[in-house]
């Protein structure tokens, strides 16, 4: 499969017609979403459309943008023109189909990126697997008995098998980041206010998206970052190419730390084995200064649960949802807010934030002494594809440590930058990732280290 650069380069110089690239990722998906399941909605005609009005464009002498005909999918939580967005729920499967793009998709389009479907995700996002009762399991490319991670978990698949170059995710805990890592990719949660939010999205979620190569995020990142006045978080302009720093960004004697458990992960210990030696190698690749300490963050699950969850849970019940429903939703989602309703008088919604603001304050600290956190991206290897949430991760109860996802809430409520990125294998094949976490507004350092890594530790698809 062909990058994005490779079609966006090629179509704008005419060596590649939109049309074909378009017409290789129908025909790739047709050949490969079945068993994954990676794709829930598609709109061939409208691809091909958008395609011939691109060629026409460069025949004309036109520039359509630095996406030009690079085709791909859109997580199901974002609104785009000619799709529902059902977010994988039987509640929104008759919801009107939008007639506008979100600000993130808008900005994809207008650089000549072309639609081609909407990718699964689990229900509300509310999961770590992608299996829902409206549109069932996807499955991992890897092995697709295992899950390819939640809840862009379509997107991670898709992108994976080779279908698309790049699909979009969102990231309110680490669904970018571990769909990632359970399927080989790159998955940037950027820095907040780097891709201008939807009206309504939780404060802890971000854009992205997922890709196969640095460059790939690198190209993404330069249409997708941006201000937009709707959003009064969006950042200002920056005055250089993600593209071009990835090559020639000096990250030499950058202080990184490394952390199995951030004091309090529950970790399986091949996954914090491989992780540790990409962690080490890359520490020497781009002559980074490892620091040696001890790293106790709090844990701010809980109190991640019920700041997420109250919100949600006043949303379905005016919207019907709730209560008569509660036994049509997934059920991670049951088990999520059957939590939420189970905790102490001192759990109230001031309290979580004051945990909130608590972590916030520790990670402060940690970055005027260091520049970079390493850790494991995930908790554990690829699980069962059609399993609920593990509870126990090598024989520990994980429930009260993050479960899969331990290290992904520290950048989301922080807002800090965090990437994903290939580390190895396990022992019986299943990818596993290194999660890097800046300070805010470094997207660049992460990219540039991820590049790096990419050049001293290439990763390849053996299915291609």
């Amino acid at each position: 499969m062909k990058t994005i650069v490779e079609i966006a380069d090629g179509v704008r110089r005419g060596k590649i017609k939109a049309r074909a690239a378009v017409q290789t990722a129908l025909d790739t998906i047709e050949a490969r979403n079945g068993p994954l399941n990676a794709f829930v909605m598609m709109d061939a005609e409208g691809a091909l459309k958008a395609a011939d009005a691109i060629d026409a464009r460069v025949a004309a002498g036109e520039d359509p943008g630095p996406l030009a005909g690079v085709p791909y999918g859109v997580k199901d939580m974002e609104d785009t023109i000619g799709f529902r967005s059902v977010q994988g729920s039987v509640f929104l499967k008759d919801s009107p189909i939008k007639t506008a793009d979100n600000p993130h998709i808008a900005r994809l389009r207008a650089a000549g990126a072309i639609v081609v479907g909407k990718t699964a995700m689990s229900e509300f996002g509310m999961d770590s697997a992608t299996h829902t009762r409206l549109f069932g399991t996807t499955r991992n490319p890897w092995n697709p008995a295992t899950t390819p991670g939640g809840s862009s978990g379509g997107s991670s698949a898709a992108v994976a098998a080779g279908m698309v170059p790049f699909a979009t995710g969102t990231d309110a805990g680490g669904s970018i980041r571990e769909p990632a890592a359970f399927t080989n990719l790159v998955g940037l949660k950027p820095s907040h206010g780097r891709i201008a939010k939807t009206n309504g999205f939780s404060n802890f979620a971000t854009h992205g998206a997922l890709t196969r190569t640095v460059a790939d995020t690198a190209r993404y990142l330069d249409v997708a970052a941006g201000p937009n006045d709707s959003d009064r978080q969006s950042l200002p302009a920056l005055d250089y190419k993600y593209e071009d720093v990835i090559e020639t960004l000096d990250i030499g004697g950058l202080r990184a730390v490394w952390s199995d458990d951030t004091g309090y992960a529950v970790v399986e210990p091949e996954v914090v084995a491989i992780a540790r030696a990409a962690a080490e190698k890359l520490i020497a690749a781009a002559k980074l200064n490892e620091l040696k300490q001890d790293v106790r963050f709090t844990f701010i699950g809980t109190a991640w649960a019920i700041v997420m969850m109250t919100n949600l849970e006043a949303d379905w019940t005016r919207d019907g949802i709730l209560p008569d429903g509660f036994d049509q939703l997934a059920p991670n989602t049951q088990y999520i807010l059957g939590r939420m309703r189970e905790r102490g008088p001192d759990q109230d919604v001031k309290s979580a934030w004051a945990q909130i603001h608590r972590l916030e304050q520790e990670v402060a600290t940690f970055f005027r002494g260091a520049d970079l956190l390493m850790t494991p991206a995930t908790g554990c290897r690829p699980y069962q594809a059609d399993s609920t949430l593990p509870r126990v991760i090598d024989g520990r109860d994980c429930t009260m440590s993050g479960g899969v996802e331990p290290f992904g809430m520290v950048a989301n409520a922080c807002w800090n930058p965090s990437i994903s990125i290939p580390a190895g294998f396990t022992a019986d094949g299943l990818p596993v990732g290194l999660q890097v976490t800046a300070r805010r507004h470094r997207d660049d350092i992460l990219l540039r280290l991820a590049r790096i890594h990419e050049l001293s530790s290439p990763w390849t698809f053996p299915w291609d």
